[in-house]
């Protein structure tokens, strides 16, 4: 099938370069000159496991091309696919000015019938925008949602292997058309979930506000252990025992981030507002969420009783998670910024989002090369992000390089009693602070 991708983002990107591996032709497309360039080089712009091999194995087989003009990609295209970013603003609406100029240069670009399939994520009620510009256009199109259920770091196999499918669709023209795109990615028997457009858009948000209020539960939880005594670790044991609650995201942390998880929530949340039906659950999830991405400077300032001025901290893990460079709403951001407002400098390591630090930070924040390099004369570490390579350091030479023994840990890898063992000061999330 002749397929457009309408910008090469995470989410186009990854859906392009999967579509063309099952044998369809992808023109993906993007205003962004440079980035066209780069990837016609063969430079993939973002880090995702795999993700580089398809490219460059679809392009040299002539299934995957990268374009910068509108005319060549969409006006070929059976179907296009509208995968551009929808930034949010600063109280939690989100910004559809890319997705409605991407539907104008459809409309402008069209030589013939087409299905416009909505891959941004994007708020409810937004295909009925996208299908009233699509109306003055010259030819006959279905807007389709389809909304991406990728995981970053598993990006690839969420899509060659989804769990489901969902998609908003009017006509059996375009059931047929998705049937046909995504049978080669279902033939385990995973569903596919055909419904109205307003219920796929919401699906989304669905899915993602409520695997955000598990972590917020959890996290609120284990601050509560912590106060009162108890162990999050035991209870957890019993939660997760329970098949109706699962032991999937429930693990206690320094809150999540990234470009999905944050950005959903405060969406929902807006979009309760604007029906006067207030979410009242969602707002608590993103509440302690905020609240939990500053636990970690919060046990830092109480061992060193607020006097860090002048003193050294290394960071282990910058990204929001494993996996990935994306460092949007990361834990690890919100603790930096604390500890240099507080006067304090901050040497960091990330096996991958190295790049980014650098971007987001410039010279206030050395970036190194080394997990140890980065814990040099250093009076703590902090640990951000659950890199394997952070599970089993070699603790004695971490003592010989830090000027303090004292670990703060923002992701539970380490038994307190084998820190103990070692000579090492360990705070971590959801057992008491070290007396």
């Amino acid at each position: 099938m002749r397929i457009c991708v309408v910008g090469t983002g995470y989410v186009g990107l990854v859906a392009g370069a999967c579509f063309s591996d099952v044998g369809n032709h992808v023109s993906c497309l993007d205003i962004d000159q440079n980035k066209i360039e780069r990837l016609n080089r063969g430079e993939v712009p973002i880090f995702e496991p795999g993700l580089d091999e398809i490219v460059e194995r679809n392009t040299k087989a002539g299934r995957l091309h990268f374009t910068s003009d509108p005319a060549d990609a969409i006006g070929r295209s059976r179907v296009i696919f509208l995968a551009v970013g929808t930034p949010s603003s600063p109280d939690g609406d989100l910004d559809l000015k890319y997705v409605l100029s991407a539907a104008e240069s459809v409309r402008d670009n069209l030589k013939e019938e087409a299905f416009v399939v909505l891959k941004s994520t994007v708020p409810v009620g937004t295909a009925d925008k996208v299908r009233a510009i699509l109306k003055t256009g010259r030819f006959k199109t279905e807007v389709i949602s389809n909304p991406e259920f990728l995981k970053e770091g598993t990006a690839i196999n969420d899509f060659l292997r989804p769990e489901r499918v969902v998609i908003g669709c009017e006509s059996e023209a375009g059931k047929r058309v998705m049937n046909e795109l995504y049978a080669p990615f279902l033939r385990s028997g995973n569903p596919i979930f055909f419904m109205g457009n307003r219920s796929a858009e919401l699906a989304k948000y669905a899915a993602n506000a409520f695997l955000a209020t598990k972590i917020s539960f959890i996290n609120d939880l284990a601050l509560l252990a912590e106060k009162t005594g108890g162990d999050i670790h035991d209870i957890r044991r019993v939660l997760v025992t329970d098949s109706r609650i699962g032991h999937k995201f429930l693990y206690p942390g320094c809150g999540y981030g990234g470009s999905c998880f944050p950005k959903d929530v405060k969406a929902i949340i807006k979009l309760g507002e604007h029906v006067d039906h207030p979410l009242q659950i969602f707002a608590a999830a993103h509440q302690v969420n905020e609240k939990q991405k500053r636990v970690i400077l919060d046990k830092i300032k109480k061992h060193y009783h607020s006097k860090l001025e002048g003193k050294t901290f290394a960071i282990w893990g910058t990204a929001f998670k494993p996996m990935t460079d994306d460092m949007r709403e990361a834990p690890a951001v919100t603790l930096i910024e604390g500890l240099l407002a507080a006067g304090a400098s901050v040497r960091a390591y990330d096996p991958v989002a190295a790049d980014e630090a650098r971007k987001l930070f410039g010279d206030t924040v050395t970036v190194c090369s080394d997990a140890y390099e980065a814990a040099h004369k250093a009076d703590g570490l902090a640990i951000m992000t659950e890199w394997n390579e952070f599970r089993s350091p070699d603790f004695e030479m971490l003592k010989a390089e830090l000027n303090q023994p004292v670990i703060f840990d923002g992701r539970n890898l380490y038994n307190p009693e084998g820190m103990q063992y070692n000579g090492i000061t360990y705070y971590c999330i959801g057992t008491p602070d070290p007396s």
